[in-house]
C-alpha cells in the first residue's frame, strides 16, 4: 500500500494552466497507453483538490466522453476544499479541510490494503510530503512548456532527493519518470 502523486506536467513543471487549463495535454498521448489501466486498479482511495474536482464539473462533457460516467471513478474521493461545491450523483465524494494526516488515516482505512491516489493538484501533494506520507510520485512529462501556470510540486525538495525507479516514454510525445520519495532516516529509499 503506498501513497503516489500520479500526474503529468510540461517540461517547465506545470500540472496545469493558470486558469486551470489542460488542453494542452490531451494531444501528447492515450491514458491507455500510459499505464493507467493497471494503475487505477490498484487504487482504493483518491485525494483530489477542489480545482481538480471543479475541472472535472466544468468538463463533464469530456469526462463523460472519456470514461461513459459523469465521474469517472469507482473508488471512494476526498476532496479537499474550503467551499461548498456540487456533488456529482453516484460518487462517493468526501468534501473536507483540514490536516491531510487526519485525512490520510481514514483512506488507509478505507483502502483496504489499496494504494492511495493524489490526482491533484501539486499543491495538495506537497501537503502530503510535508506531512511525510508521499511514498512515490509518478509524472508523466509532456513536450510542450507553458510558460506559467499551476506548479507541479511547489515546495524545494533537495534533500534527500527524491530516488529513480524507472523510466519510460509513451508514444512520441510523454516520458514517465517514476520516483520514490525518501523519508528523513528511512534508509530504505
Amino acid at each position: 500500500m503506498t501513497t503516489q502523486y500520479y500526474t503529468a506536467s510540461s517540461l517547465d513543471g506545470f500540472v496545469a494552466t493558470e486558469d486551470d487549463g489542460l488542453d494542452w495535454l490531451f494531444p501528447l498521448g492515450d491514458v491507455r497507453e500510459a499505464g493507467y489501466p493497471a494503475f487505477i486498479a490498484q487504487v482504493g482511495a483518491i485525494a483530489m483538490g477542489a480545482s481538480t474536482y471543479e475541472w472535472m464539473l466544468r468538463h463533464s462533457d469530456k469526462v463523460v466522453e472519456d470514461s461513459g460516467s459523469p465521474w469517472p471513478f469507482s473508488q471512494p474521493t476526498w476532496v479537499f476544499t474550503h467551499r461548498d461545491l456540487p456533488r456529482i450523483d453516484a460518487a462517493d465524494l468526501h468534501f473536507v479541510q483540514g490536516s491531510v494526516k487526519d485525512v490520510h488515516t481514514t483512506m488507509l482505512e478505507v483502502a483496504e490494503a489499496k494504494n492511495i491516489w493524489i490526482a491533484g493538484g501539486g499543491e495538495l501533494a506537497a501537503q502530503f510530503h510535508d506531512a511525510g506520507l508521499l511514498d512515490e510520485a509518478i509524472i508523466q512529462i509532456g513536450s510542450v512548456t507553458l510558460g506559467q501556470g499551476k506548479p507541479l510540486f511547489p515546495r524545494r525538495v533537495t534533500n534527500p532527493p527524491w530516488r529513480l525507479l524507472s523510466v519510460r516514454q509513451i508514444g512520441s510525445g510523454l516520458a514517465e519518470l517514476h520516483y520514490a520519495l525518501p523519508r528523513p532516516g528511512d534508509a530504505r529509499r
